[in-house]
């Protein structure tokens, strides 16, 4: 008997009141003696300390979730800058004749020159095999071309840039008595991709060239639009 009144006494001593604070927190008050206020107090600390740990996890877990965004965003930001930072380069310049001297023409019909002996051609966007540049980045381009004749037995050039179907220049020389005439012209563009430049010697002119390389085209991109 005297062992159950002792448990009863003790139990009696450590009773606490759970009490709900404007935070939601639960908050024990002491019904009992001074030890049975000690309990209640560590009790309360360890429930508070439970709960600051799940908020720290929480946090924690936040704050990865932030650091897995942010190294998106800076690639994404460094994709960004590779694609607007790095700007296209296109340029080219090319010779009519590869090696020897004469004529080239005169033709039937109007006809794109083959410039064979290629200087640059960064972009890879002029092809030597056709004579035409074909854009592959839309902007502002330059061209210039020049055109060379001999006496034979009068001056009979004439060359026009084309874009497209559309004559945008034209260098000539059809009449005199002298020989060796040189004459160019340049011009500043803008392109679609896909657009084609090139340089058309009309039906029946001729030009002369030889390994003095008179007869050039050349173009860069000047900016993109």
């Amino acid at each position: 008997m005297k062992k159950i009144a002792v448990l009863i006494l003790a139990f009696s001593c450590c009773l606490c009141e759970a009490q709900v604070n404007e935070n939601n927190d639960k908050v024990y008050q002491c019904l009992g003696s001074t030890s049975c206020c000690d309990v209640c107090s560590l009790t309360s600390i360890t429930q508070n300390l439970g709960a600051m740990g799940e908020k720290v996890t929480n946090m924690a877990e936040k704050i990865t979730l932030l650091e897995a965004k942010l190294q998106n965003t800076e690639k994404d930001v460094l994709e960004l800058r590779s694609l607007t930072g790095g700007t296209p380069k296109v340029a080219f310049s090319a010779a009519l004749k590869e090696s020897g001297s004469g004529n080239t023409g005169p033709f039937t019909t109007a006809t794109p020159l083959q410039y064979k002996r290629v200087f640059s051609n960064t972009g890879n966007s002029y092809n030597p095999s056709t004579g035409i540049f074909t854009a592959t980045v839309k902007g502002m381009y330059f061209f210039r071309f020049s055109m060379f004749n001999n006496l034979n037995p009068v001056p009979n050039s004439v060359v026009s840039l084309m874009k497209n179907n559309v004559r945008l220049a034209s260098v000539w020389d059809t009449s005199g008595s002298d020989g060796n005439d040189m004459g160019s012209n340049a011009v500043v563009t803008p392109l679609e991709v896909g657009d084609n430049v090139f340089v058309e010697l009309q039906a029946n002119r001729v030009v002369y060239d030889d390994g003095m390389n008179y007869n050039t085209f050349s173009g860069f991109l000047l900016f993109t639009t």
